[in-house]
């Protein structure tokens, strides 16, 4: 009776042990198989949006607006931050990125521009734009030419430089820790952010499609104008216009979501901005161009160029109609083949598009005025060894024919750069 009284102990208590040990095993499978943190199928994606934005933010904050281009100025703690992110996120080193950078702007759509699709077709700047940025890395010449001033303290030396592989396999194994396998598709992602967005899209499609405020010598587009995605650099024509400014949005319609981010790292005592692009004042009084005109103008050149391009618009337009009315059929330029050659350096254009332009000038004595003093009034800010009295003489030299030119856009035209202040 008394052996049969007693409680089992060790077969009843095996399967007890047994179930939590195997309870145990699930809450590891369970680890194993979500990670840290478990999100619904829209959570893994808002967060692969999220870390790529920071990226995106860092790119366009601490590589291109501060060390680039030293628009703005950034305290040791934000710009750490955004160091150490890049080095998880992109293993890219701050001195290569700026100096690839400055040579680009340097060299614009050039033979040694080193991403142009101009000179290397737009196919291969979208599919192998960070094979040319890895390639031109490995320029020194290049390193030691542009990237002066980038950032050389103990951990840039001794951490991030040489070291890209140890910092993109940190990120890949906290993803892996924080979300589970999921975490490898998150880590892909945050891999391939920048060589499609910013190596392809922005180096690509940001000299090739798109519209322009601003005549500039390059072929630099704005994409969209509304800067998010991309932080602001879909506003690359802007920025091609103003390099050294902090804003890249112009007109009121186009939102710079990487300037709001300065604003607040402003307001919070972490960003001193040191330039954005000026704005353009007019006084309607003047009737005269005076050194004020004149360095607003230079200041201002691109859009001045902008300008001159849609005031003559219709005149070009009406002088095309009119020569085809009267002679019938004549081979001359579309219009907007004529626009592209006004805002273009004529040593630019290629032999057959000069030959085209001098044999619209021989049927149209408008059209050749337009297009020289164009020509003329782009040489007010590239002659860099004429003093200031002697280009403000041509300036309103300039204007004294323009007005009398009897083309009335120009006319117009020249009424209105005068009231540049």
């Amino acid at each position: 009776m008394g052996a049969a009284t007693c409680p089992p102990t060790t077969p009843s208590s095996r399967p007890r042990l047994h179930f939590y040990g195997y309870a145990m095993n699930l809450d590891l499978l369970g680890l194993a198989a979500h990670g840290l943190i478990d999100l619904p199928w829209w959570g893994y994606i808002a967060v692969a949006l999220g870390l790529t934005h920071v990226t995106i933010a860092s790119v366009t904050i601490y590589l291109h607006r501060s060390q680039a281009h030293r628009a703005l100025d950034l305290s040791p703690l934000s710009s750490h931050f955004f160091r150490f992110w890049l080095w998880l996120t992109t293993g890219m080193v701050t001195k290569e990125w700026i100096a690839i950078h400055r040579k680009h702007h340097a060299k614009v759509e050039t033979a040694d521009d080193p991403h142009s699709p101009q000179t290397r077709g737009i196919e291969t700047v979208l599919l192998r734009g960070a094979e040319l940025y890895r390639d031109e890395a490995k320029n020194g010449e290049t390193l030691d030419k542009y990237g002066r001033g980038a950032p050389d303290d103990w951990i840039e030396r001794h951490l991030y430089t040489g070291r890209s592989t140890l910092g993109v396999s940190l990120m890949l194994v906290t993803d892996v820790v924080l979300f589970g396998p999921i975490g490898l598709t998150i880590w892909a992602v945050q891999m391939l952010w920048i060589p499609v967005t910013a190596a392809g899209i922005i180096n690509g499609v940001g000299h090739y499609w798109g519209y322009r405020n601003f005549a500039c010598t390059d072929a630099s587009t704005n994409i969209v104008p509304w800067g998010i995605l991309i932080g602001g650099e879909e506003l690359h024509n802007n920025h091609h216009a103003y390099g050294s400014s902090a804003k890249l949005s112009s007109r009121w319609y186009e939102f710079d979501i990487g300037w709001t981010y300065i604003r607040i790292l402003q307001a919070l005592r972490l960003a001193t901005v040191r330039k954005i692009a000026p704005q353009v004042k007019v006084d309607r009084s003047k009737a005269v161009a005076d050194l004020a005109t004149l360095q607003a103008i230079i200041t201002h050149r691109y859009a001045v160029a902008t300008s001159y391009a849609k005031s003559v618009k219709a005149a070009c337009a009406a002088e095309i109609a009119e020569l085809r009315a009267r002679h019938g059929h004549v081979d001359l330029p579309s219009l907007r083949r004529i626009r592209r050659w006004l805002a273009s350096d004529p040593v630019a254009l290629p032999a057959r598009d000069r030959a085209r332009l001098e044999q619209a000038f021989e049927k149209s004595k408008v059209l050749a005025q337009i297009y020289h003093m164009r020509q003329e009034l782009a040489a007010l800010w590239s002659r860099s060894t004429d003093s200031s009295e002697q280009l403000l003489a041509r300036l309103q030299d300039w204007c004294h024919r323009a007005e009398a030119s009897g083309i009335a856009p120009l006319a117009q035209f020249s009424m209105q750069l005068k009231a540049y202040a």
